[in-house]
């Protein structure tokens, strides 16, 4: 007579097709909510990089907005200079290209004198995705003006670092 304890072979492989069959559909879910979470978060960043910025031209008007994004940030223990602001997380200060960057995007913030101006009367905040399509869909940019441009990514693609290219993109919904 026959035992009939366990499973058999079939049985076993219809399971093990059910779970690749969900996997197939999960795993592209997931790596798209990824890359969704590190978008808001270089939008997020760009948002601390524009505040970062007005604080700066307020506490060394002398200078205006800030050379670069290392001078937003600064070393822990930070101590406020127009070096080193201590206004943005060393981390997101030292994700410039080049670096491990910071949630999937690299980050640049650049200030701009103007013809006849003496300090630094515009800046550009950019970000880009380390790995386009892979890290991230999108290019972001801001200025002065506040407001957050968008476009396509394109592999190896570097953060928007002056005013024309930047007021080129379109307009982020």
């Amino acid at each position: 007579m026959r035992s009939t304890k366990g499973f058999s072979l079939i049985e076993l492989l219809i399971v093990v097709a059910i779970i690749l069959v969900i996997a197939a559909i999960a795993i592209p879910n997931l790596l798209q909510a990824r890359l969704s979470a590190n978008e808001a978060s270089a939008v997020g960043s760009l948002a601390a990089i524009k505040g970062a910025e007005v604080a700066y031209d307020t506490a060394y008007p002398t200078v205006g907005y800030s050379p670069d994004i290392i001078s937003l940030g600064g070393a822990n223990p930070c101590t406020p200079a127009s070096t080193s602001a201590c206004l943005v997380d060393s981390h997101l200060s030292s994700s410039t290209p080049g670096s491990g960057g910071k949630s999937g995007y690299v980050f640049l913030a650049t200030g701009i004198i103007p013809g006849g101006a003496i300090n630094y009367a515009a800046f550009v905040a950019g970000a880009a995705p380390l790995l386009a399509h892979s890290t991230g869909n999108h290019d972001y940019c801001s200025t002065n003006d506040g407001v957050l441009r968008s476009q396509l990514a394109n592999p190896g693609d570097a953060p928007v670092s002056t005013l024309a290219p930047c007021l080129a993109f379109p307009v982020a919904q």
